[in-house]
């Protein structure tokens, strides 16, 4: 059962943090004004997910044995999936959403993957991320407002209309693919680092895979918004664009600035990521970041990581053209579309059949759900108690007999008004069931009750044919008393094992025992009614007297409805 609540946990996590499958929501949810999306995106709400993935990871990942396969293959996936369509985008703000799906994989590998090290690099990555995204979303929300566009195909030189802006994209952009002196290559190697000694080559391979892919649309994103294209890729190009005011620049440069400064400057950022990771994972040691680690492999795979992207941006035409011709015709969110669509359709027809007008149908749905869910736990459980007595006295095996003859006899009785005789009878006997039991006031209490019931039956009866009508089929008859065999055993087992799931002693015996001291009686039962549970006896005597009250109310009125009714009234 712990594995099913941990799927079900990582279900809903890979779902708020955009993980594949369940990605294609982060690209459409793009209606929020930019400065509401560099919020998102860099900060908060999408990386719920990721939190509790992290949060989780360190207890799970080597207790469960599922959870390293599941979380590495899903952010593996994710990273590579979210790069690949980031290559494809034109609007600047998609292409920054793929971005932030990509990198989310990335997290989730580095943070799901249970090992301190990673775990280290992770939050580094996140401090990064939380940068270098916010710098880019209100550098277009920047090239939106003055170009009135964000389609990159009708873009052209702005780097040279406004120089500020393109140096503080280009600032985000490069720590965002790695490149040195930024805090994004910092947490970069360190991933690199971590992913050598604890990731397996599968896993780092996929990474730098994806990595390559996150320098190729950061590089797309800088060339598509400021660069000055040789051939227009469409005619409809933007015209004059004047450059913002300062005070609208002002807020991304200042983040661009700590990109800057923390990857000079690395002890602070480092001190940042080492308590958020120590937080999550005690194991997690000292480890820093460092701008120069020497020629290492996580350099060598920094440099792989460039010089790829490099080549897969330049031939960015045959990469369009490999992504047409690959493109599949199965889409997440055509299959999210496809999946409410049949929901609803199961749900027409499912509420057709239970919710059309039959009574006898919606009592049948009511008690055949409250059988099965509840009934497979009891089955699951521990079975019958032990030492079950089946009654205290030869006066109660009298009485119960007579209840199940009066109850059998209204479930074949014909004519409606035996039937409600037979089933007060039913009620009658549970009452002197209650008088066995010394139990007076529920034996009063029930039999107020049930001739209030009896009474309103009767007045009822007046108005419904005098015989119950023939059942139309005899199938319909046997589910019936298949349903009701099987609320009567579910009942009765029921009964049994909540009768017999106490494991506290009782509070009888220290009721005895505080009756004369604290009650100042030697009636321990009129002692309970009138002290220790005074305001539960309130409440019985207002049941009481509000049936009494219906019980005279009734018969009042049919006595005035028969007079009425009598001729020269």
């Amino acid at each position: 059962m712990a594995g099913a609540g941990v799927a079900l946990v990582l279900l809903g996590a890979f779902t708020k943090s955009a993980q594949v499958p369940f990605h294609s929501w982060l690209p459409g949810a793009m209606a929020a004004p930019t400065p509401v999306s560099a919020y998102l995106h860099s900060a908060t709400m999408v990386k719920a997910g990721v939190y509790l993935v992290a949060r989780l990871a360190p207890a799970f990942a080597g207790a469960v044995g599922f959870w390293r396969p599941v979380v590495l293959t899903v952010g593996l996936a994710t990273m590579l999936l979210g790069g690949w369509r980031a290559l494809r985008q034109h609007d600047l703000k998609l292409l920054l959403a793929f971005g932030t799906v990509s990198q989310l994989g990335f997290m989730v590998v580095l943070l799901g993957a249970g090992h301190p090290d990673l775990t280290f690099a992770g939050a580094a990555l996140v401090l990064a991320h939380g940068l270098f995204k916010a710098v880019l979303f209100m550098v277009v929300g920047i090239v939106d407002h003055q170009a009135h566009s964000r389609d990159l195909r009708r873009l052209h030189d702005l780097g040279r209309r406004m120089p500020v802006v393109a140096a503080v994209a280009a600032v985000a952009a490069a720590s965002m693919a790695g490149l040195p002196l930024l805090l994004g290559f910092l947490s970069k190697e360190a991933a690199y680092e971590a992913l050598l000694h604890s990731g397996g080559a599968v896993v780092t391979a996929g990474v730098v895979a994806g990595s390559v892919l996150t320098f190729a649309y950061g590089a797309r994103f800088l060339w598509g918004a400021f660069a000055a294209k040789p051939e227009p890729l469409t005619a409809d190009v933007v015209g004059d664009v004047r450059p913002p005011r300062p005070g609208f620049v002002v807020p991304s440069a200042v983040l661009a600035a700590l990109t800057v400064a923390l990857g000079l400057v690395p002890a602070p950022a480092g001190a940042l990521a080492r308590g958020a990771a120590r937080s999550l994972d005690p194991r997690v040691e000292a480890p820093k970041l460092v701008l120069w680690h020497g020629f290492t492999t996580a350099l060598l795979l920094s440099v792989v990581t460039v010089a790829a992207g490099v080549v897969v941006f330049a031939r960015r035409a045959q990469v369009e053209r490999l992504q047409a011709r690959l493109a599949w015709r199965f889409s997440a969110q055509g299959g999210y579309e496809g999946v409410l669509h049949g929901l609803n359709r199961v749900a027409d027809r499912t509420t057709g059949v239970v919710q059309n007008g039959s009574l006898p149908i919606y009592v049948g749905v009511i008690l055949l759900t409250a059988v099965v869910v509840p009934g497979w736990a009891l089955v699951a459980g521990s079975g019958l108690p032990s030492g079950l007595v089946v009654a205290d006295s030869p006066l109660q095996v009298l009485v119960a007999g007579i209840v199940v003859a009066g109850a059998v006899a209204c479930a074949l009785s014909h004519r409606r008004f035996a039937a409600v005789l037979l089933l007060g009878s039913v009620g009658f006997g549970v009452a002197v069931l209650f008088v066995i039991q010394g139990a007076p006031d529920l034996a009063l209490t029930q039999l107020l009750v049930e001739t209030l019931a009896l009474i309103i039956f009767v007045l009822v009866l007046r108005h419904l044919p005098e015989r119950f009508d023939p059942p139309a089929w005899r199938v319909g008859t046997a589910l019936r008393l298949a349903l009701a065999g099987a609320v009567g055993a579910f009942v009765t087992f029921f009964a049994l094992v909540a009768g017999a799931a106490r494991t506290a002693p009782p509070p009888s015996a220290e009721l005895v025992e505080r009756a004369l001291p604290d009650g100042g009686g030697r009636n321990v039962v009129n002692v309970i009614l009138t002290d220790f549970r005074a305001f539960d006896t309130m409440g019985e005597i207002t049941v009481l007297t509000v049936a009494a009250l219906g019980i005279a109310t009734l018969v009042r009125a049919g006595r005035h409805d028969a007079d009425a009714e009598e001729p020269g009234a």
